[in-house]
């Protein structure tokens, strides 16, 4: 064999041996198009195999088997190029690259409510990468991967899109989901069941809510009852009766309403104190020229509300001396003057003390007196 007839053969073995351990599936038949052992004539002699196909023969019927050579080449092409894209195919559709997921209408139901949704299958791929991802999180393995913090309590909407581009054109995908926002538990609910009590004459502030509702689907009604500045926050103010109801409705986040009611027993603010000396009460010691400066004043001792009082009247008895009916909070001339005839030891009582609220024609309980004892 020549050198070129040679180089033929190894260019021939070339193309048969990369294909064959390029692409497995087509090994075996590219072998045998393309093989280059001796071959046995019908003597049963065995010949190489490039004289067996070309020498001794007119050119036409060598150029015939050249033409068939190149047309084996062109089909093997084809065999090779249809098993990758077949092999990258399947790859794709594999049913390893799906997996089943639920997915429900809403992420959170109550107690006694239809669970409704679906089971689909969604499939997932590392090499299925979008131009663009616009959302809470971020592409891993062909999936995206939600980050982020919850949001204020209620139904809240995830969005986002995915960008593909399929033919030089850019091809948005839109997505949108919904998740329900509850409060974290960090406090038990403790309540003495028989202190559930407002104050007429104060403003009594209270908080409402329904637990999984945010504050704009929650309404609260009742007579005095009023909105504060926070969420939930409310401000109670009763009116006459002994009893006041709130009721409160919620709006769930499938439109359907839940309401619920609970009453509060209407006291009066408690029996004031008097005192002198700003906040002393009982028996008071000192001379009686300091008792006819002082100021008769009242206290509400051990109540939880800041209220202001104002003292409007009072009577004054001192010992051996009539009854003397007082306007205002402070002594008048015929008050220091029964004052001026008392002697050492004797106990002025300050009593009937007319006590209302400021910036209010109410007047509460009979306040309790104060005593004054006179040391000098």
């Amino acid at each position: 064999v020549s050198k070129e007839g040679q180089q033929f053969l190894a260019k021939i073995a070339a193309f048969r041996d990369g294909v064959a351990a390029l692409v497995p599936n087509v090994a075996s038949s590219v072998r045998a198009k393309f093989a280059t052992n001796p071959v046995k004539n019908r003597d049963g002699i065995s010949i190489d195999w490039l004289d067996y196909h070309y020498k001794g023969f007119p050119l036409v019927a060598s150029l015939t088997k050249i033409t068939q050579l190149q047309a084996d080449v062109k089909t093997t092409e084809s065999e090779v190029l249809s098993n990758m894209l077949q092999g990258n195919l399947t790859s794709q559709v594999s049913m390893k690259n799906y997996t089943a997921m639920v997915v429900l209408d809403k992420s959170a139901y109550f107690q006694g409510e239809k669970v409704t949704g679906k089971v689909v299958l969604g499939r997932y791929d590392e090499n299925t990468k979008p131009t663009s991802f616009d959302g809470p999180g971020k592409i891993e393995n062909g999936q995206a991967v939600i980050n982020m913090t919850a949001g204020s309590i209620g139904e809240q909407k995830i969005t986002g899109k995915f960008t593909f581009t399929e033919n030089g054109e850019n091809i948005p995908l839109a997505f949108e989901g919904k998740y329900v926002v509850v409060p974290r538990p960090n406090e038990a609910t403790i309540s003495a069941d028989k202190m559930n009590v407002v104050y007429r004459g104060v403003v009594n502030p209270m908080t409402i809510s329904f637990a999984g509702v945010s504050d704009n689907n929650v309404t609260a009604s009742a007579p005095g009852l009023t909105k504060a500045g926070k969420s939930g926050a409310y401000n109670m103010s009763p009116g006459a009766g002994r009893e006041v109801v709130i009721n409160v409705s919620g709006k769930l986040p499938d439109g359907t309403s839940v309401n619920s009611k609970k009453a509060f027993r209407i006291k009066s603010i408690p029996a004031p104190t008097g005192a002198l000396r700003g906040r002393e009460t009982g028996t008071i010691k000192g001379p009686k020229s300091n008792l006819e400066v002082q100021t008769v004043n009242a206290i509400l001792e051990d109540f939880d509300f800041e209220v202001n009082l104002s003292v409007v009247g009072f009577n004054i008895k001192v010992p051996g001396q009539p009854t003397i009916v007082v306007s205002g909070n402070k002594m008048d001339g015929r008050a220091k003057a029964a004052i001026q005839k008392a002697g050492r030891g004797d106990v002025v009582i300050i009593s009937e003390i007319k006590t209302k609220l400021e910036g209010s024609s109410m007047m509460l309980a009979k306040t309790a007196p104060v005593a004054y004892e006179i040391t000098q």
